[in-house]
């Protein structure tokens, strides 16, 4: 007699699968040290479980779902887990969501825009997971919609602020959209946020892997009115001696 197929999970059977692996690789002490890389008052809550874990159990949920799920089911999927408390089970979704790159609709962007402002990624790690599984690929995928994204720079929110950066970071690397890149935290100067500042620093040290030559000028061009946290992340990869150069000349 031939053996019956395994039925297929639903999104929400999956979700709670997903879950319930979180669960059970739970690390009260390795939770409690991932809390002290946050502000106090931020809206944290962990599992505990690192990030290679994470991705195995991305990479079995796709496994057993690849060949009967669509792009609608995986955005289903994320959805469900986007809304728990913990950062885990945010990746976890997102990751698997990410597999299905290929099929994106250009909706996704406002669909992640939704979730962010909804509160459901309200912290630096959240919003950094999200950013190169969801809108990065978008953008690659349709490049019309990154001014959408650039504007994103000017909300009040500031995780939606924190993901017009976020997006470009893994696109300057390769020396895409540097254009962009520069204009975006140019227009985040006068951000308030030292979070904003760091991924700022954290973009321009990407756009200059590809054109040191032009991170430079950027930086000279600009020079006090750029906040310093900004500096120090964008030159990490000079020269130390370029380095102290370089913190003296945007200081004045």
């Amino acid at each position: 007699m031939a053996r019956s197929r395994t039925r297929s999970p639903t999104p929400r059977e999956a979700a709670l699968d997903a879950v319930r692996s979180l669960v059970a690789l739970a690390d009260p002490e390795a939770a409690a040290r991932g809390r002290t890389f946050f502000k106090r008052g931020d809206a944290v809550t962990l599992y505990g479980v690192k990030a290679p874990e994470l991705r195995t159990l991305a990479r079995s949920t796709f496994d057993r779902v690849k060949r009967s799920w669509d792009v609608a089911d995986a955005t289903a999927f994320c959805e469900i887990l986007a809304e728990r408390r913990h950062i885990e089970a945010k990746m976890v979704g997102v990751l698997v969501l990410g597999r299905f790159e290929r099929q994106f609709p250009r909706s996704l962007l406002a669909r992640t825009k939704r979730w962010i402002e909804a509160g459901w990624f309200c912290n630096w790690a959240a919003v950094d997971g999200l950013c190169p599984n969801t809108t990065t690929p978008l953008i690659r995928r349709y490049p019309v919609l990154l001014p959408r994204v650039t504007r994103w720079s000017g909300e009040r929110n500031q995780w939606v602020r924190r993901a017009s950066v976020v997006t470009l970071v893994p696109l300057a690397r390769r020396g895409e959209h540097l254009d962009e890149a520069y204009d975006v935290v140019a227009s985040l100067f006068d951000d308030t946020e030292d979070l904003m500042h760091k991924a700022s620093g954290w973009l321009l040290r990407e756009a200059g892997k590809t054109n040191m030559a032009r991170l430079e000028r950027f930086l000279l061009t600009h020079g006090s009115a750029i906040p310093r946290t900004t500096v120090r992340y964008a030159i990490e990869r000079f020269p130390e001696l370029r380095r102290r150069q370089l913190l003296v000349r945007t200081r004045n």
